[in-house]
């Protein structure tokens, strides 16, 4: 049987696109890489609107072209309005918006010969020779895909059975206030000088663009999302009580809810079909960042298809030590143990903010996480340590993330 393609990704976001694009890189002297066929959602509800994606990296990166900015200093302020000022050393703080990248990577996917399609996919299963996506094309008519690998991006409808999973929500706006109020080089990470929720915690988050332009968010990490009027109403008490930015307007906004889970994500439905990007287990699961590791991901198994080895042996994107320590954290936040904002400004107050970074992307080695983890609530993160073993997990509701 000919196969449309040897390999076929789908979804075109962020981890489909950087998938293809490893995939099907010219590399001197190596042999032909595999045929790639990129499934795309026709236009509408499927495809996620544009939002930006922060990531943070030493030096010179493949996507700085296509940055909206990026900062070598992060300021985080604590519950009592104490300002924790950091310098990042070697590392940049980075915002890629996801319209530019999907549009250059689409681009540069055309230009090497990747057979693009629309489709809404409704399924993607292994068949006795290989592995087949089936679904509608953009006028509605059923079509299908067989190929020798499927790598599926679409968020799954329900998340993996966990011991605790909160949902990190947030609001932002792209703000232009009338006189200078932002210092361009530095961003403000976490704000906690804003009310608390009653479970779980939430701050501010203000990448600033220059003088009298920035992203201003709202977030929260909590059991579940927010209405529109209440974001909208924390976001107005952050920008004139909190920030006193006086009179600005709102040039364009954006919403997210991301999982933050210690459910135990599958890295694959099928011998050859396998989950890739926040599916596949990406986000980091203390604190909702995805993209960098996508990149790692992405790496890796390109790696191992070019190489003809099985996916299947490419390391996890999150080692465990790292997964570990986020499953303490999370119940420690969960139970309100831990006061989330004096943790986090007293982490960053208390460790170089690069270590902080390479702690967060789980490159620490484990004498520096000791060191790490002297520094935070040591009893209340011993206990929920201690009891994790003894809770259930349990299959949470489908969750709003989900398209």
């Amino acid at each position: 049987m000919r196969w449309d393609a040897d390999v076929t990704v789908v979804g075109a976001g962020a981890a489909g696109l950087s998938l293809a694009a490893g995939l099907t890189e010219p590399v001197p002297g190596a042999r032909r890489g595999p045929r790639v066929a990129l499934v795309q959602a026709p236009p509408g509800a499927l495809r996620p609107p544009a939002r930006t994606w922060c990531y943070w990296e030493a030096g010179a990166g493949p996507y700085d072209a296509l940055l909206t900015a990026s900062w070598g200093r992060l300021r985080v302020y604590a519950p009592d309005g104490a300002a924790v000022d950091r310098t990042l050393g070697p590392l940049r703080y980075k915002m890629l918006s996801s319209d530019r990248f999907e549009t250059a990577l689409s681009e540069q996917l055309r230009a090497r010969g990747v057979d693009v399609r629309q489709m809404a996919v409704e399924s993607a299963y292994d068949d006795g020779s290989g592995a087949v996506v089936r679904g509608r094309d953009g006028a509605g008519e059923p079509c299908t895909l067989r190929s020798g690998l499927v790598f599926d991006s679409r968020p799954p409808r329900r998340l993996p059975p966990a011991r605790t999973t909160l949902l990190q929500h947030f609001t932002g706006w792209f703000v232009r206030t009338e006189e200078p109020a932002f210092d361009p080089g530095t961003a403000t990470l976490m704000d906690f000088r804003l009310p608390q929720p009653d479970h779980g915690l939430a701050f501010g988050y203000v990448l600033p663009l220059s003088a009298r332009d920035a992203l201003v968010e709202y977030t929260e990490f909590s059991p579940a999302p927010l209405d529109a009027a209440a974001y909208e109403r924390a976001l107005h008490h952050y920008c004139g009580s909190v920030l006193g930015l006086g009179a600005f307007t709102v040039r364009g906004s954006e919403h997210g809810v991301i999982p933050m889970s210690d459910g135990r994500f599958p890295r694959r439905t099928g011998r050859r079909v396998f989950l890739v990007g926040a599916a596949g287990g990406a986000t980091r699961p203390s604190t909702g960042y995805t993209f960098a590791a996508i990149q790692r991901q992405s790496r890796h198994l390109a790696e191992a298809v070019r190489a003809g080895r099985s996916p299947a042996g490419a390391p996890p994107v999150h080692g465990r030590r790292a997964l570990a320590m986020d499953a303490v954290l999370l119940r420690a936040l969960d139970t309100g143990r831990v006061d989330g904002g004096r943790f986090f400004a007293d982490l960053f107050r208390s460790v170089p903010a690069e270590r902080v970074l390479r702690f967060l992307d789980g490159a620490t080695t484990p004498w520096e996480d000791f060191g790490i983890g002297l520094r935070t609530p040591v009893a209340p993160m011993l206990r929920s340590l201690v009891e994790l073993p003894l809770l259930p997990r349990s299959v949470p509701a489908a969750w709003p993330g989900h398209h």
